[in-house]
């Protein structure tokens, strides 16, 4: 009995806890939208992902072009032709697969670009969250972009246009 009065006052102090934060929902992909320099810098990686995959695209392709000539004369090759030739085919597909790695890879050169391009945006919106958030009181700041456990949020306490409009 003493457990059951004990875990019904904890419940009710929790409930109590949780109804007195102050809190809003920002929608970030709406507020990142809004800013001409991020969609400018998504479509700047975008486009450097796509020459660098030419470029991969190009390197793997040299490769399958060795290996079908490889193929077509493999039988009149000797042992010793047919040895360098396949080393010389491993050799280029783990040239390719370096290079892609070197570009695409999470310490790679689009990587580091995209984050060259994409920190200082984010940045400034996370510091005006912070900003709008400690000049109006608020304890917490859910993103309700891309929330799957997000069920329903009333409009009351959706604040991205604030966000935004402390943005510009």
């Amino acid at each position: 009995m003493k457990k059951l009065v004990l875990s019904a006052l904890l419940a009710l102090a929790t409930a109590g806890a949780v109804s007195a934060q102050n809190y809003v929902i920002i929608h970030s992909e709406k507020v990142f939208k809004s800013i001409p320099e991020y969609t400018e810098a998504l479509e700047t990686v975008d486009s450097l992902g796509k020459a660098y995959q030419a470029q991969v695209d190009q390197r793997f392709a040299q490769v399958e072009t060795l290996y079908n000539s490889y193929m077509a004369q493999k039988a009149s090759l000797s042992a010793t032709s047919r040895q360098q030739q396949e080393t010389l085919i491993l050799q280029k597909e783990r040239e390719a697969t370096e290079y892609q790695q070197e570009i695409f890879g999470a310490e790679g050169t689009l990587m580091k670009k995209r984050i060259e391009l994409i920190q200082p945006i984010q940045k400034r919106v996370f510091d005006a969250i912070e900003r709008y958030a400690t000049q109006h009181g608020y304890d917490m700041v859910l993103d309700a972009s891309n929330n799957a456990t997000l069920l329903y949020n009333s409009g009351s306490i959706d604040h991205t246009q604030q966000i935004i409009d402390a943005l510009k």
